[in-house]
């Protein structure tokens, strides 16, 4: 209440006058709020300049109070250092003063209003005491604890709190009686509407459960019995007898329940009718007992009424008039406001530190939130934490100006070290060696997969192996450009049985790999792929080839994918880096695993280490196979450029 009083319009109406703020201008000039020219002009000037005064005053205050404390705070600012600790003492000063004034005031008229107010109260508390007892008489109503306590009771007062006791405690039974009524009522209802085993207290009753569980034996008793002897034989009688017999006493205690669940609906159908028979009497009864005792009622509590006002109205007076002739004042100034010796705004080392550490925080959170919510493959680690796949070896990102074929043909690029790595990482993924069929696929398009086949079909074929490389998408083939190769028959045609498997294989540059094309792209991929004819293919080409390599189509939006996936030995997953999202990856993955396609892993392409903070782990590529080149090229341009591998 003290500090509202502070804050108050009418205090600082107090510190302007004590101070003469409103005479002139220039305390608006030294709070900064009025410039130092022409005076406020006008027929409401002073007026005006008064309010501005008062509102600047009130705005610049402020009042503290520490929690656990009677000691306030108050503070004023201002850009004059003086002119703040005049107005912080002036509020103290008037404060102190009001305080005083109200104490003196107050207590002199108090007094006299008092006691006007308690002979007034005391002439009509005797009124009413005589008219309660007068009716009391005239009524046949005793207060067996007298009028003057206040506190009485009426006699046969306690007759009827007792009848209405009983009635509140018979017409909560009675409530409770319904709600039982309505509920058995419901469940009886709900219970003649269900087949008789689907009742929840028949399914639930132990006996039943037990029962059920001796029938299940002698089923499956009978069952046994009836394929070893025939339906006459004694034992297979006397089982579908037990069998009868214990569907009888299954049906028997069902309908033991249904029937307790409907007599259980009576009885609380009668009980709600008896209680509402007594809730009825006993209602009639308070109604007549409350007739009797209104105007007692109305008379007493006039006197309590009267009483208690004029106990207190008394007890007042004596308070008022014990310290009428107290002045001393429960307000003391602990520390007077002296003039400042610094200001308190602004404070550049502080708001430097709440910068710094404001950025810091944003920073943080920024990073926090980048990676709460970054669903793109990024890295090696990604591989297993967002998609569960193991890793096999990342493929980095194509010098600038060089081709991926360039790239793939330079056994001292950093690529072919990749895909050599990445041979490896396929032949130790499974635990039987080397598969026979080999599928690689992608999520999306242009993620590198048809890239990734032909490196790895180089790869065995260098290491002296016989291989085979199959373009399965029949959408969008490259396999025929890449390798210089006709395209007139291919897979198309070995699918749809219009030519032999020797008219489709085709020699390749490359020593000990073969390939077979794409052919005329078809209208029906998906149909193609699904049937037998690629099953039987890969096992002819088995006995021709050690490794049978397939570039497929990619995964989402298709069903070639899952079809050939689940045909061969082994898939290899390809993914692009900073492109595949974890949800479209992962959807793609779920496609395949649906399928029984058995993954091996998955593998990076594209990836750029330095980009993502990897460069020191793979700078080992560079070191061994381009440090001549980093060591030609000029100062300013020993930063690499990348470029995509392209699918």
């Amino acid at each position: 209440t003290q500090l509202d009083i502070l804050r108050s319009r009418s205090q600082a109406i107090k510190v302007a006058d004590d101070l003469g703020l409103a005479r002139n201008d220039k305390f608006l000039i030294d709070m900064g709020v009025a410039s130092n020219g022409a005076p406020i002009g006008g027929l409401d000037a002073e007026n005006t300049r008064r309010e501005r005064v008062i509102r600047v005053l009130m705005a610049n205050l402020s009042v503290e109070l520490p929690r656990s404390s009677r000691v306030a705070v108050l503070n004023f600012e201002s850009p004059n250092a003086q002119l703040a600790a005049n107005v912080a003492n002036s509020y103290v000063k008037t404060f102190i003063t009001a305080n005083l004034q109200r104490k003196f005031d107050t207590s002199t008229y108090t007094r006299d209003f008092l006691s006007n107010q308690i002979a007034a109260a005391k002439e009509r508390l005797e009124q009413s005491e005589q008219a309660m007892i007068d009716y009391a008489r005239g009524a046949g109503l005793i207060d067996t604890t007298g009028v003057g306590t206040g506190t009485g009771a009426v006699a046969g007062n306690n007759e009827s709190s007792l009848t209405m006791s009983n009635l509140v405690t018979l017409n909560q039974s009675y409530s409770e009686a319904r709600t039982a009524r309505v509920q058995a009522q419901q469940k009886w209802l709900q219970v003649q509407r269900m087949p008789l085993m689907s009742i929840p207290e028949v399914i639930g009753d132990p006996l039943i459960q037990r029962l059920n569980g001796d029938r299940a034996i002698a089923a499956v008793e009978l069952q046994q019995a009836l394929e070893r002897y025939g339906s006459n034989h004694p034992t297979i009688i006397g089982l579908r007898a037990r069998v009868d017999e214990l569907d009888d006493q299954i049906a028997g205690q069902a309908n033991l329940i249904r029937r307790s669940i409907r007599e259980a609906y009576e009885l609380s159908a009668k009980q709600e009718t008896a209680l509402s028979a007594n809730v009825d009497e006993l209602t009639r009864d308070t109604l007549s007992e409350q007739d009797r005792g209104i105007q007692f009622n109305i008379l007493k509590r006039e006197v309590d009424t009267n009483r208690t006002m004029y106990e207190g109205l008394l007890q007042r007076y004596k308070e008022i008039s014990a310290a009428s002739g107290i002045t001393t004042n429960n307000i003391s100034v602990i520390d007077v406001a002296e003039r400042p010796t610094a200001p308190i705004s602004p404070d550049i080392q502080m708001n430097m530190l709440l910068a710094g550490l404001a950025g810091f925080g944003l920073a943080l959170a920024f990073v926090f939130f980048r990676e709460r919510f970054d669903d793109v493959i990024r890295s090696p680690e990604d591989i297993d934490r967002k998609l569960g796949l193991p890793y096999l070896n990342v493929i980095p990102l194509a010098d600038a100006g060089m081709s991926p074929k360039e790239a793939l043909e330079d056994r001292r690029s950093h690529i072919s070290e990749a895909y050599y790595a990445l041979r490896t990482a396929i032949e130790l993924a499974s635990p039987t060696g080397l598969p026979n069929s080999l599928f690689f696929t992608s999520a999306a398009p242009a993620e590198g997969k048809s890239t990734t086949a032909l490196a790895i079909a180089r790869t065995f074929a260098l290491t002296g192996r016989k291989i085979v490389l199959i373009d399965a998408d029949l959408r969008k083939p490259t396999l025929h450009r890449e390798l210089e190769l006709s395209n007139e028959v291919g897979l198309s045609n070995l699918l749809a049985r219009q030519r032999p498997l020797a008219d489709a294989i085709q020699h390749s540059d490359i020593e000990n790999l073969d390939a077979i094309t794409s052919g005329k792209l078809p209208p029906n991929p998906a149909e193609l792929v699904s049937g037998s004819a690629l099953s039987e293919m890969i096992t002819q080409l088995q006995e021709l080839y050690e490794v049978v390599l397939i570039d497929g189509p990619p995964v989402l939006g298709l069903a070639d994918a899952p079809a050939i996936s689940s045909i061969v030995d082994a898939t290899v997953f390809v993914i692009e880096a900073n492109r595949s999202s974890r949800g479209k990856t992962k959807a793609a993955v779920r496609r395949l695993l649906s399928a029984r396609a058995k993954i091996i892993g998955a593998a990076l392409t594209k990836f750029d280490a330095q980009r993502i903070g990897y460069g020191a782990e793979y700078d080992y590529y560079y070191y061994y196979y381009g440090g001549q080149k980093a060591a030609d090229a000029p100062a300013s341009g020993r930063k690499k450029q990348r470029q995509r591998v392209s699918n």
